[in-house]
């Protein structure tokens, strides 16, 4: 039950979307349990002496939580690769309620209060989902996305299930602007159309080709969303690849005479080339911080499409990672401070689906016109909006 610990004071989220600093979290339900995961960066982050605080709230933006407890039964592991620690334990369903959320951290109390901490919004979806996706050697993947032909796997909780894999066309549509309006904006499709389908047992390793999936167990049983990308993605590897985001900072027609020439690649650099009026020190930069952003927003935003067509990866892309995001409701607020000689806040509602449950969308609103085009002019002068964190 909650004990003494003083109301938190409001918290900032922005940590949320800095890789490599996020503390991701995915579930399995198992019988009257809930199985957590969640993957450190830094396995130093396993302090040793401390326990796993987990607080439960009635949302983001609560100032005390409803039940706090620390969970000493925890399974830790280190993975091969890297400086990244898993971590897994188990809580009763019976404590959980669909519409709250649930706080996560190793260390003082206090931690688990703050916005660094792990964050999951409690759902229908990740409360009865009983099977989570694993990479080749069995580990948890704790990501919605994948390379076409990458080597990945569905635990589930009970053996033997069917497994259906449903495929979608993948989406080329970048985000419009933050001040387009309902008309510029155009009819968004209502619905994917089916393009094919197949069977699997959950058990067995799967290769898929590009697409966008649902993956169900049995006909009627719990589902999740999986982008399947061509090549190295979230990396970027093909000139197409490299041309498309551009439409955030260039014309049409630059972008179609970079489509046409005969050596694309070459073609990218020439325009970061002339950007940086031919410093060649200056154009690595540019393209490092603008590659890297479209990177970044990928591996953190991507779910029913690429993160970097996105609301959210738009923003993050030609602004870079927000100073401050607060969270109050189905309600994200992006604050830049002294951006352009101004505060500017974006608010992003959420939208959520089946293949995106995480997903928000931008309240576009015509006074973001002049920040946008500023942001723009200082990326096509070569001097970098706000470098990523």
């Amino acid at each position: 039950m909650a004990g003494s610990l003083q109301a938190a004071p409001r918290r900032d989220f922005a940590n949320q979307y800095r890789p490599g600093r996020t503390i991701e979290v995915d579930t399995r339900r198992e019988g009257d349990s809930l199985r957590v995961y969640l993957r450190f960066p830094n396995r130093s982050a396993l302090r040793r002496g401390f326990p796993l605080h987990v607080m439960g709230w009635a949302d983001y933006n609560s100032r005390k939580p409803i039940w706090q407890d620390t969970v000493r039964r925890t399974v830790r592991q280190q993975l091969p690769a890297g400086d990244a620690a898993l971590l897994n334990f188990a809580l009763p369903l019976s404590r959980l309620v669909a519409g709250q959320v649930l706080s996560m951290a190793i260390g003082p109390a206090e931690d688990a209060m703050s916005g660094e901490a792990a964050w999951l919004r409690l759902t229908p979806d990740n409360l009865n989902r009983s099977f989570v996706l694993i990479d080749s050697l069995s580990q948890p993947l704790m990501r919605r996305h994948v390379r076409a032909r990458e080597v990945f796997g569905v635990n589930a909780y009970a053996p033997g299930q069917a497994l259906n894999a449903y495929r979608y066309p993948l989406s080329s549509l970048a985000a419009a602007p933050p001040m387009a309006t309902s008309s510029t904006l155009g009819q968004q499709p209502r619905t994917l159309g089916l393009q094919d389908s197949a069977r699997f047992n959950a058990d067995q390793l799967l290769r898929l080709p590009a697409g966008l999936y649902l993956l169900r167990l049995g006909n009627r049983g719990p589902s999740q969303g999986l982008l399947v990308e061509e090549n190295r993605f979230p990396q970027l590897t093909s000139a197409d690849e490299l041309i498309a985001p551009l439409i955030y900072v260039s014309t049409s027609e630059e972008r179609q005479k970079l489509f046409d020439a005969p050596e694309p690649k070459k073609a990218v650099d020439q325009f970061w080339l002339g950007i940086a009026m031919d410093s060649q020190d200056l154009a690595r930069h540019l393209i490092r911080q603008f590659y890297g952003r479209v990177v970044a927003a990928n591996t953190v935003f991507s779910a029913h499409k690429a993160g970097w067509l996105t609301d959210r990866g738009m923003l993050f892309q030609v602004m870079g990672a927000p100073e401050t995001v607060y969270r109050n409701g189905n309600e994200e607020r992006w604050i830049y401070r002294g951006y352009q000689s101004q505060n500017s806040t974006f608010v992003f509602r959420a939208k959520p689906s089946i293949f995106a449950p995480d997903n928000y969308e931008l309240v576009r609103r015509p006074e973001h016109e002049y920040l946008w085009y500023a942001a723009v002019e200082l990326w096509r002068k070569g001097l970098i909006a706000r470098p990523s964190r």
